[in-house]
């Protein structure tokens, strides 16, 4: 079988020149391939999810150095699975402490515990991690893929043509890129730039964080929410602790009292999101409120950090248009209930990295881009709504079972059900279908492994995988061969392919890497029973599932006709 999976890779940052599909037009020269515009969460994986595919881009934020604050510390077992991916699970884990649970208390008393449960297709637990540690870690990884952060730069304007986006930055420069990403939060420029409206609204209540360590005995890793319920059962005082890495640390957020209350009065038209730049809270704001809600007596210490924020519910009209994009917090914001927030962005900068790599390699439909946006925003609706709902009635409110609202909270539900990428799709089936997440298998064997390996350990995330499943003869496997030729072909050579077999199978000469599936357990996850084909996007979600012959369907959605 021909290996035509390779192609050259742009460097970082190379000053290049390229000619668009259509012959008519000029040739446009290139500063970069891809704008990204933030250095959070979001944009670094962005920038990280282009340069695995060989994409150059620059990555520009107008801070001068990364703010070290706990902000978003909820890792999400969905994105463990990511950054497994993008090799930084390791180091995610080493920073982090576990979430184990949460227990409640009203007026003082404990009216409710939580043990964090996750079935054993999971692979990955609740995590918690500062902000500022998780953006180390993806600075990293984005440097050993040889491209670093602009600091002190931001985005200020720009303007889009059918073949490019000229941007301008705040130290008066100029940069030419095929795309422009905005991962530049609430307050976007991206966002303004392309007159996206940003319809929602804003929590009366103003909230305090502050990370500080106590002494209390509450068991480790649990959060505690404790709150003050009036006479006519209204809340009227709140405290919430998030734990973190340390000991007895955590992030605690409680309504703000009056003489730290921020003045918005000059600018109500903007959007009432994020860190107030006015007063900032002390210890013995904090201490206030742990003596009057605190399930025991405790003493705050050790204030790293604090702030005064507001919170706010919006979402876009529409996740792009043309050439330019925006992700995160750019695109929704709404309650941090749950640990939602960073976690949607960084599938929002999946989703789309892998798009957009495959459009700047030509090798895309002409509208796999627009997909971004059909497959991401009904998600960013979805979280709005949920963490509004739970930001009022609590975490799980209207879920049928624990399990599902875990599983929903871990982000594991998510599902592209209504994209126009996916094929094969049968929604009477009990069986995974695509546009959802592809489960993990375990037990798996391969020639050369002494030790049982995972799907997940296939799947490179930079392109297609492919599984065949074949009964392991010879006949059977021959005609697997074909099959692949033809689709690696079609896909530009961007797919990996595997062929699937019962346990016990003698192996025969494959030129497809042949998986045993050992106890079937893969064939078990996936409901499948004989001939098939599952085809597994470079975002983990499963594209097409069917017979062998029907795969070309899918193909054709994402990838252009061969030139050959």
């Amino acid at each position: 079988m021909p290996d035509l999976r390779e192609f050259p890779q742009n460097e970082s940052s190379l000053t290049h020149t390229e000619m668009t599909d259509c012959p008519r037009r000029e040739w446009v020269l290139m500063d970069t391939d891809v704008l990204v515009a933030g250095a959070g969460p979001i944009g670094l994986t962005t920038a990280i999810e282009l340069r695995r595919r060989g994409i150059s881009c620059r990555i520009i934020d107008p801070l001068d150095e990364p703010r070290q604050y706990a902000k978003a510390v909820g890792i999400q077992p969905r994105t463990l699975e990511l950054f497994e991916n993008m090799g930084v699970l390791r180091q995610a884990l080493d920073a982090s402490t576990l979430m184990r649970g949460q227990i409640m208390y009203t007026n003082g008393v404990e009216v409710g515990r939580v043990d964090l449960t996750l079935p054993e297709d999971v692979p990955y637990w609740f995590l918690c991690l500062p902000q500022y540690s998780t953006e180390r870690i993806l600075t990293e990884r984005l440097a050993e893929l040889g491209t670093t952060v602009e600091r002190g730069v931001g985005l200020t304007a720009f303007e889009q043509s059918d073949d490019a986006v000229t941007c301008t930055l705040s130290d008066g420069s100029t940069v030419t890129a095929r795309y422009l990403v905005g991962s530049d939060g609430a307050h976007s420029v991206v966002r303004k730039g392309l007159g996206l409206s940003f319809e929602g609204g804003a929590f009366a209540e103003s909230y305090m964080l502050g990370d500080v360590e106590v002494d209390w005995s509450i068991p480790s890793g649990y959060s505690v929410r404790a709150n003050h319920t009036a006479d006519d059962g209204t809340t009227d005082d709140l405290l919430v602790c998030i734990p973190l890495p340390g000991h007895k640390r955590y992030r605690m957020s409680m309504l703000v009292p009056e003489e730290l209350m921020p003045d918005e009065s000059s600018n109500k038209a903007a959007v009432q999101h994020g860190f107030s730049t006015g007063k900032t809270p002390e210890l013995h704001h904090i201490q206030a409120v742990l003596d009057r809600l605190s399930p025991e007596p405790t003493t705050a210490s050790m204030l790293r950090w604090s702030s005064v924020f507001r919170i706010s519910h919006r979402i876009v009209d529409a996740y792009g248009r043309g050439r330019v994009f925006v992700a995160g917090d750019a695109a929704h914001i709404h309650p941090p209930t749950g640990a939602q927030g960073m976690n949607t962005g960084i599938q929002d900068a999946h989703n789309l990295a892998w798009k957009v790599a495959l459009a700047v390699k030509g090798v895309a439909t002409a509208d796999l881009l627009e997909t971004y946006d059909a497959e991401r925003r009904p998600v960013g609706e979805e979280v709005v709504g949920m963490t509004v709902r739970n930001a009022r009635e609590g975490i799980g409110a209207g879920e049928s079972s624990i399990d599902t609202a875990m599983r929903r909270q871990a982000q594991l539900l998510i599902d592209y059900s209504e994209s126009p990428l996916n094929s094969g799709r049968d929604s009477s089936s009990p069986h995974v279908q695509p546009g959802k997440r592809a489960p993990d298998a375990r037990g798996l064997r391969r020639d050369g492994v002494q030790y049982p390996i995972r799907l997940f350990d296939l799947l490179s995330g930079v392109d297609h995988t492919l599984l065949l499943t074949s009964d392991g003869s010879a006949a059977s496997i021959n005609s697997l061969e074909k099959v692949a030729d033809a689709v690696i072909r079609s896909a530009h050579g961007l797919l990996d392919v595997y062929a699937i077999v019962p346990p016990g199978t003698v192996h025969v000469d494959s030129l497809v890497p042949i998986i045993e599936d050992n106890d079937s357990q893969l064939c078990a996850a996936y409901g499948i029973e004989g001939t098939a084909a599952l085809v597994i996007r470079p975002d983990g979600y499963l594209g097409f599932r069917g017979h062998p012959e029907n795969i070309s369907d899918y193909f054709a959605k994402v990838f252009a006709v061969s030139r050959e």
